[in-house]
């Protein structure tokens, strides 16, 4: 499943009509988003993960939804079940982001 780039405009909708909602929220001048993005894109082709919506927001230019979720730092990863945020995490490792995801398995 390809990741999604979304804006605070399709926010609300989208984490309500998706039961399991991964995101990334980053930004143009985050090195760290960059060099995390192609893995987290490859968690979201991961046959385990194909009942998720993967999606990826710039915090800077989405206040609503990064009010939502928390954020405070990037890149951060937030998880969403049914409309609520379940988990967040600030990190750059991979690994971090697997375990929030498996929270939603």
């Amino acid at each position: 499943m390809e990741v999604l780039r979304i804006t605070d405009s399709e926010f609300t909708q989208t984490i309500k009509s998706n039961k399991k909602v991964v995101i990334k929220f980053d930004a143009s001048w985050c090195g760290t988003c960059r060099l995390i993005s192609p893995k987290f894109k490859k968690l979201a082709s991961d046959e385990r993960f194909q009942d998720m919506t993967f999606l990826e927001i710039n915090a800077e230019q989405n206040p609503e939804s990064r009010k939502f979720a928390g954020v405070n730092n990037l890149p951060f990863f937030a998880s969403i079940e049914e409309g609520t945020l379940k988990s967040t995490t600030f990190t750059g490792k991979i690994e971090r982001v697997e375990e929030l995801i498996a929270d939603l398995v």
